[in-house]
């Protein structure tokens, strides 16, 4: 009994099941009609047992046939991701880094200097995405998000960091200098600010904090936590923001958290292909890991 199917049958096979079609799959495979029924009967004659089922123009497959479908599909994806990458390797192409634009321009473009200091010879490509990336991670090699299990189970997730939040104002703000060592009520009188894609934001930390925000002013919800952590340093009100894209405002002095941040219980990750292993991405989510820790916690 071989170990192996015949590969070139095999590959023909998957092409059929996949496409539902000889004549699709032997334009696929640049093969003629005639070679695909051939590996056909060479695969069910290996096996001993029918794969498929002629129905008109089409075909359908049987319950071996859906088996091994399943494997041959899983099979060739795999082998298909992982020569894609050692090429993109071999050719210098850069890691493809998927992140939402405020994380893009508020946190991995100040650090992309000290990244190339510490990671010579890793390129990247910075790619701005909003929402979350499909299972697949279409167009990326890496996408770096903020985020709540569960996770795709397409994915690899290097776990980087806690998520915190917590209420930050402008240090000129008329009323900055006098929440110090106040209540969290304080927020009862002051214009609250959010982003329109985490409104329970808010809820979350007022929750935790024992505070009724309920009759709240929400001044403005802005589309992008970018434009929303911009009108909190124009002077506009207080928002409510994860604290690793804030650490520099806090930092220079620009914005001030009079009440700490508290963990969410979500993450800072970096998903990849579960099926490729790119050893650039275990040295970038090291660099992340260590950069995104390094904020200070803050943390009630």
């Amino acid at each position: 009994m071989a170990a192996l199917p015949p590969l070139n049958a095999l590959r023909a096979f998957e092409a059929v099941a996949r496409l539902g079609s000889l004549t699709r799959a032997a334009a696929e495979l640049h093969v003629t009609h005639g070679a695909i029924s051939r590996h056909l009967r060479t695969l069910e004659q290996s096996l001993g047992r029918a794969l498929l089922l002629r129905q008109g123009r089409g075909v359908a497959l049987t319950d071996a046939g859906e088996r091994l479908r399943h494997v041959a599909g899983d099979a060739f994806a795999q082998l298909r991701e992982g020569w894609q990458a050692l090429q993109r390797e071999g050719t210098g192409a850069p890691l493809v880094l998927g992140c939402s634009g405020s994380v893009l321009a508020r946190w991995m473009i100040p650090r992309m200097a000290d990244l190339e200091r510490q990671l010579p010879g890793l390129q990247l490509h910075l790619a701005a995405q909003e929402g979350m990336p499909d299972a697949a991670l279409a167009g990326l090699d890496a996408a770096l998000l903020l985020a709540a299990p569960p996770w795709p189970g397409a994915w690899r997730v290097h776990e980087l960091a806690g998520e915190r939040i917590g209420p930050v104002l402008a240090a000129g703000h008329p009323l900055a200098a006098g929440l110090a060592g106040t209540a969290p009520q304080a927020l009862l009188e002051l214009p609250l600010l959010q982003v329109a894609s985490r409104p329970q934001a808010w809820p979350q930390w007022s929750q935790r904090m024992g505070v009724d925000l309920a009759t709240a002013d929400v001044a403005a919800s802005f589309d992008h936590l970018y434009y929303l952590l911009e009108a909190a340093n124009a002077g506009l009100g207080v928002a409510i923001a994860p604290q690793q894209l804030v650490a520099g405002d806090l930092a220079a002095g620009r914005l001030v958290a009079p009440w700490g941040f508290i963990d969410t219980g979500g993450h800072w990750i970096l998903a990849t292909p579960a099926r490729v292993a790119d050893p650039r991405t275990e040295r970038l989510a090291a660099w992340l890991r260590s950069e995104l820790q390094a904020a200070p916690s803050g943390a009630l």
